[in-house]
């Protein structure tokens, strides 16, 4: 397959991310890494969407805390950023309706359709206007980097939100696009076929299955609709999982399972064991959190009482 031909993804993770660890990015990158290889696939960005304080877990730090240290956490990454959209939020907001925002935010801001997991569309969801033939974005000039064109792709969509960004002033580092902007046919893309899925842990998968914690509703949008992209932790049995329930088992074929020799002990992912690190002086910290996000919990007094 061409690189045209391929299917464009971006990877969306909602969560806590309370902190965020290394085994948060190390999920992003696994399975950037295997959807590559199946040669279906071209990755050209990742989202990081923390919960709305109003989520209502134990220890719970306020979310610009929280926006902070996943901004840290991916400030050398090119392809991964954090999008604070579900924090502004005046409540907590459900996965599916993160995802539809970020579809419908994709859609004002290309216009076009993205593409549905299971009935792809025929006509570009990034593309030229159809009765316009411009010369090709990416062209060999001397002067282009050497970067993968999926990697410019993302750079030109995160470069027009911060055309049309505004800032809250209470976290004023992060930026957003305003939903009210449109940016008509300022934008050209190479066509290609784009979708967003959901990347999460086989914990996340797991929970699909507890009766009455998820809207059947609203797994029949994020699978059938979308489709998940799960990096199994401890070596989880993804099969099992699927097959105790019943929606999981009809999208059987939308859940991608990240297939990778090594372990992932969920120490490495787990913000609990962090926090419990952190809370009792324990050096293995370093082995959960980047540098970075460590300054930033010291630095702000984060989670050194068992209540936080």
């Amino acid at each position: 397959m061409t690189e045209n031909t391929k299917t464009h993804v971006i990877l969306l993770s909602c969560g806590s991310f309370n902190p965020i660890t290394k085994g948060h990015i190390h999920m992003f990158e696994k399975a950037r890494e295997f959807l590559h290889k199946s040669g279906r696939f071209i990755v050209i960005g990742g989202i990081i969407s923390p919960v709305h304080d109003s989520y209502g877990k134990p220890g719970l730090v306020p979310s610009r805390h929280r926006l902070t240290m996943c901004q840290l956490a991916v400030q050398s990454s090119d392809w991964i950023r954090v999008d604070p959209w579900e924090c502004y939020q005046d409540t907590w907001q459900t996965t599916c309706s993160v995802l539809e925002h970020h579809r419908d935010l994709m859609k004002r801001v290309t216009g076009c359709i993205l593409s549905n997991v299971n009935t792809p569309s025929t006509t570009p969801v990034i593309g030229q206007p159809q009765n316009q033939t411009p010369p090709p974005m990416y062209q060999n000039h001397s002067n282009m980097n050497h970067k993968p064109t999926a990697i410019k792709l993302w750079g030109k969509v995160s470069e027009s939100f911060g055309k049309i960004c505004c800032v809250r002033p209470h976290i004023e580092r992060f930026t957003f696009v305003d939903e009210n902007a449109n940016l008509g046919t300022a934008m050209r893309y190479e066509e290609i076929e784009l979708r967003i899925l959901l990347l999460c842990g086989s914990d996340l998968l797991e929970s699909f299955c507890i009766p009455g914690l998820w809207k059947d509703s609203d797994m029949e949008v994020i699978v059938g609709d979308f489709g998940i992209v799960v990096v199994p932790r401890d070596g989880a049995d993804t099969e099992r999982i699927m097959n105790h329930s019943s929606i999981l088992r009809k999208f059987k074929d939308n859940i991608t399972v990240v297939k990778d020799g090594m372990s992932h002990p969920m120490s490495i992912v787990s913000s609990t064991k962090s926090r419990l690190a952190l809370q009792h002086g324990d050096g293995h910290v370093v082995d959960y959190l980047s540098q970075p996000v460590i300054d930033y919990i010291l630095q702000s007094q984060l989670y050194i009482n068992a209540s936080g």
